[in-house]
C-alpha cells in the first residue's frame, strides 16, 4: 500500500509533525504495548491546534488564561506526549522513552497531574469529550463574572480531538446535546473520523450520519476530507473559532497508521506496536532516516524555543492586564486569586448554620439546602445543579439566577436528565477551579461511576449530593431505593462518602467539604425528616469531622457499641436508652465518614472503638457489605443492614419490616451480649 505525505505544508510543519509521528511510534515499540496509529494520523491535526490557535505557556503549565486541550481518545496519549515534548512542557526524551512504565511521566492513558499540560485524565472514550464541555462551562461563568468593561482577563477556548468511540459512548451524545442547548461556541471538537475500532471496521456497529445528528444538537458542523492538509485544518479550526453561537464539530477524514505499508486503515495499528520491520518502512515513507529512534531534528528544537518565547510573552502580556485590573477592581481580583488556589474567604465558616433540637427534625436533603445556600452567599463561586431533581433534591441556590444560553452569570445549572454527562461536566469546572456541585438521587449515581471514578482518580474536589438515600423514600420502591451504592462509592480509593445522622453534623461537616482540595465528597441525604439530636444532652456535632466519634456513652467501659449512620442514629440511640433502663451500659458512636475515621490513627480508635469491647452491632439503612471491619466477626459483632432490594410501600411500614427498629435493635444487641458471654436479665432498673 502506497502512504506517501500528501500535505501541502512547508518543510518545518512536515518535519514537526513526522517528529510527533515518530516519537509516538517509537516510544509504543519500546514498551511494547500501546496505540501508535492515531498519533501517526492526526499528528497534523495537533500541531495545527497548538501552533495556529492554542494560546499557552509550557514553563507556567495553570496559567488561568489557557487555552485548554484534551485528548479523549485516551489511547493515542503518545500524540499527546509528543507534542507536549516539543512545544517545550517539562516532558523530556527520557520520559517519552519510558512510556507506559512504573512511575512514568508518560501512563498509558493521560493522567491529570502525572505530567504537565494534561488537562484531564482520559481513557474511558467519550469522558475527555464531557469534561471539556465543564471546561467551557467554566470559562463563560469566569468571564461574565469577572471581565469588565476595558478588562478582557477570561477569554479562552477549549479543544478536543475524540474518535469513533467516543462518538458510540453514550456521554458523548449527553454532553455534545447540552453544550448545544447552552451555546457554548468556546468550544471545538475534532472527530478522527478513521472508521476503525478494535474489532476492525465500524462498519459492523456503526453506521450513523454524525455530522447530522451534531446539527441536530445545534453544533455547528464541518468536515476536512484530508487530516495532512493543513490548509483545510486552519480554514475549519478559524471558523470554528469565529463562531458567535453554537459549539463546533470537525469532523477530519484520516487513516489510521497513516504511512504504514501494511498496517495503514487496519485495526492492528490501534492496539499494538508497529514492528521493527514496519517501522522502517514507515519511517523511510516519511522521508526519515529509519535508522534514528527518539529522533528530535535540529530545526524541531529551534521551534521550540520559539514556542516557549510565544508562550512567556503572552503571559507577560497578561500579567500586566491582570495587574491593572486588580488596580481597579481588588476585590475581584483578591476573589480570582482564591478561586485559583482553592482558598475560602476569612471566617467563611462563620455562615454554617446551627439548628435547634426537634424531635420531628428534617430531612437532611432539607438541611442541606439550608446550608448550601448560606455558603453561597459567601462564596460566589460554588456552583451547580441537578440531574432535573432540582426540587427534590434542594439544591437551588435561592439568590442566584439559572445557568442559560447567552446567561453566563447563573450559579443554578440545569444538566437535564443526563447523569452521565453531569458529573463529566462538572469535574470540567471543578478542574477550571470552581467548587462545583452534581446533585441527583442516590440510586442514580449507578449513572455517574465512569465520571465519578475519575474525579477520584484526579483527586479534585467535586462535590456530589445524593439524595433519596435508602429504602426510606418509601413507594416509588426497589428501582429506586439504594442498597449496594454506599458500599460501592466507599470501596472507591480517595473518595469521602458522607452519610450524617443530623442537621448539626452535617453543618459541621460542610467545614471539611469546602476546604478540602484533593479529593471528592459525597454526601449521602434523606428524603425523609430525620430527628435533630439533643446536643446539650449528648457529644457536640464537631464530632463528626473526625468521621467518627462517641455520641452518647455509658459510665465506666462499655458492655455493647452501637454504630450507626445517618438516619438510622436516632434509632440508635433510642435503643440505648431502652439498654440503659435495662442495666446494659451501651456506646453510641456515630460514624458519618468511614475514611476520615481511617486518617485518624490508632490512638483516637482505641478511644472511639475499644479493642477491649468486642461486642458491636452496627445500624445502617444499607448492604451490610464491609461492616465487619468495624464490628468483627461473627461471633463477635451484629449487623443490621438490608440484604434484598427494598418493596414498595410506606415508609411507615418499611422500616418495621426491615428491622430498623428500636426493638429489633435492642434484641440484636442483647443477642450480641450474650454470644460475647454476658448474662442478660431482662430487668429494668
Amino acid at each position: 500500500m502506497e502512504a506517501k505525505p500528501k500535505t501541502k505544508s512547508g518543510k518545518l510543519e512536515q518535519l514537526i509533525i513526522n517528529t510527533i509521528r515518530t516519537l509516538s511510534i517509537d516510544a509504543v515499540q519500546k514498551a511494547n504495548s500501546g496505540h501508535p496509529g492515531t498519533p501517526m494520523s492526526m499528528a497534523p491535526v495537533a500541531y495545527t491546534i497548538f501552533d495556529k490557535f492554542m494560546m499557552f505557556n509550557p514553563k507556567n503549565p495553570d496559567w488561568p488564561n489557557r487555552d485548554r486541550f484534551v485528548l479523549s481518545a485516551g489511547h493515542a496519549s503518545m500524540l499527546l506526549y509528543s507534542i507536549l515534548h516539543i512545544t517545550g512542557y517539562d516532558l523530556s526524551l527520557k520520559d517519552i522513552k519510558t512510556f507506559r512504565q512504573l512511575h512514568s511521566k508518560c501512563a498509558g492513558h493521560p493522567e491529570y497531574g502525572a505530567a504537565p499540560g494534561i488537562e484531564t485524565t482520559t481513557g474511558p472514550l467519550g469522558q475527555g469529550y464531557a469534561t471539556s464541555v465543564g471546561m467551557a462551562v467554566a470559562e463563560k461563568w469566569l468571564s461574565t463574572y469577572f471581565n469588565r468593561p476595558g478588562h478582557e482577563i477570561i477569554n479562552y477556548n477549549v479543544y478536543a480531538i475524540g474518535g469513533d468511540g467516543c462518538m458510540m459512548e453514550g456521554i458523548s451524545s449527553e454532553a455534545a446535546s447540552l453544550a448545544g442547548h447552552l451555546g457554548l461556541n468556546n468550544l471545538v471538537w475534532i472527530y478522527d473520523n478513521n472508521h476503525i475500532t478494535i474489532e476492525g471496521h465500524t462498519a459492523l456497529a456503526f453506521s450513523e450520519d454524525v455530522a447530522a445528528r451534531f446539527m441536530g444538537y445545534n453544533w455547528h458542523v464541518q468536515r476536512v476530507g484530508d487530516a495532512n492538509d493543513l490548509e483545510l485544518l486552519e480554514e475549519a479550526l478559524g471558523r470554528a473559532n469565529h463562531e458567535a453561537e453554537q459549539p463546533s464539530l470537525i469532523i477530519v477524514d484520516s487513516h489510521i497508521g497513516y504511512g504504514s505499508p501494511n498496517k495503514q486503515d487496519t485495526s492492528a495499528a490501534h492496539g499494538e506496536p508497529l514492528g521493527e520491520e514496519e517501522i522502517r518502512k514507515t519511517k523511510i515513507n516519511y522521508g526519515w532516516d529509519p535508522n534514528k529512534t527518539f529522533y528530535v531534528p535540529g530545526e524541531v528544537k529551534e521551534y521550540r524555543k520559539a514556542i516557549l518565547r510565544r508562550g512567556k510573552n503572552a503571559e507577560q502580556e497578561w500579567n500586566e492586564k491582570f495587574a491593572k485590573y486588580a488596580f481597579e477592581y481588588p476585590d475581584l481580583a483578591k476573589q480570582f486569586g482564591m478561586i485559583e488556589n482553592r482558598e475560602m474567604p476569612e471566617d467563611w465558616e462563620s455562615c454554617l448554620p446551627e439548628f435547634p433540637t426537634d424531635p420531628n427534625g428534617l430531612a437532611s436533603r432539607s438541611s442541606n439546602g439550608k446550608i448550601l445556600n448560606a455558603i453561597g452567599k459567601d462564596v460566589p463561586w460554588l456552583l451547580g445543579g441537578a440531574g432535573d431533581v432540582g426540587p427534590s433534591t434542594k439544591t437551588y441556590l435561592d439568590d442566584a439566577s439559572s445557568f442559560e444560553k447567552n446567561v453566563y452569570s447563573g450559579r443554578n445549572f440545569h444538566f437535564g436528565i443526563r447523569e452521565n454527562a453531569m458529573a463529566a461536566v462538572t469535574n470540567g469546572m471543578v478542574l477550571s477551579k470552581l467548587r462545583a456541585y452534581a446533585a441527583c438521587y442516590f440510586v442514580f449515581s449507578d449513572y455517574m461511576k465512569p465520571p465519578l471514578r475519575l474525579s477520584c482518580l484526579m483527586r479534585i474536589p467535586v462535590i456530589y449530593i445524593f439524595t433519596h438515600d435508602s429504602i426510606g423514600l418509601g413507594e416509588d420502591g426497589p428501582t429506586h431505593q439504594p442498597i449496594e451504592h454506599l458500599a460501592a462509592l466507599r470501596a472507591i480509593p480517595n473518595m469521602d462518602v458522607i452519610r450524617p445522622a443530623d442537621a448539626n453534623e452535617l453543618s459541621a461537616l460542610w467545614k471539611y467539604v469546602m476546604e478540602v482540595k484533593d479529593r471528592p465528597v459525597a454526601l449521602i441525604l434523606t428524603r425523609q425528616n430525620i430527628p435533630t439530636i439533643d446536643r446539650k444532652k449528648y457529644a457536640p456535632a464537631e464530632g463528626a469531622l473526625r468521621g467518627a466519634y462517641v455520641l452518647a456513652d455509658s459510665k465506666g467501659k462499655p458492655d455493647v457499641i452501637l454504630i450507626g449512620t445517618g438516619s438510622e442514629v436516632h434509632l440508635c440511640l433510642d435503643a440505648y436508652e431502652k439498654l440503659k433502663k435495662q442495666g446494659i451500659k451501651a456506646r453510641v458512636v456515630s460514624m458519618p465518614c468511614w475514611s476520615l475515621y481511617e486518617l485518624q490513627g490508632a490512638e483516637y480508635w482505641e478511644k472511639v472503638l475499644p479493642t477491649s469491647v468486642k461486642a458491636r452491632v452496627s445500624v445502617e439503612a444499607g448492604s451490610t457489605f464491609g461492616w465487619r471491619r468495624y464490628v468483627g466477626l461473627h461471633d463477635n459483632g451484629g449487623v443490621i443492614g438490608v440484604s434484598t432490594f427494598g418493596e414498595s410501600a410506606p415508609i411507615a411500614d418499611l422500616w418495621p419490616e426491615f428491622g430498623f427498629t428500636v426493638e429489633h435493635i435492642v434484641a440484636k444487641t442483647k443477642e450480641v451480649l450474650r454470644r460475647n458471654g454476658k448474662k442478660i436479665s431482662g430487668k429494668k432498673k
